[in-house]
């Protein structure tokens, strides 16, 4: 499964590298996922599901992929957000931290707020 403090990002983001940055002295001990090269697992993101309520909190509804023709019709349900993040790394919204047993999602101005506080930054 997953270590108690693990991180998925996206190396090649510059979102996510500024993000790693700025809570670097709160993760040392933490386990890095690349989500391209490693993707999440079914067995992981059920686990972070059952920490942050649900899969659409997991989603990146801003994905370009999400914004092609193929997507603009399809209804965005738990078993549907499930379905996107596993079949491709996009769609997991990004950086994802799990800081003892707390999810943080995204990359908003909020998410990073909370994953500093958590780690005491």
């Amino acid at each position: 499964m997953t270590s108690n403090n693990t991180i998925w990002h996206l190396s090649s983001c510059d979102t996510c590298r500024r993000i790693l940055k700025e809570t670097a002295s709160g993760t040392a001990a933490a386990t890095f996922r690349e989500i391209k090269s490693n993707p999440i697992t079914p067995e992981e993101l059920d686990c972070l599901r059952n920490i942050a309520g649900s899969y659409v909190t997991l989603l990146n509804l801003r994905a370009r992929k999400l914004q092609s023709p193929e997507f603009k019709t399809l209804e965005i349900t738990e078993a549907t957000a499930r379905r996107l993040i596993l079949e491709d790394y996009t769609f997991l919204k990004r950086p994802v931290y799990l800081l003892d047993g707390r999810v943080f999602a995204g990359n908003s101005p909020e998410a990073v707020s909370a994953m500093k506080s958590a780690l005491g930054i």
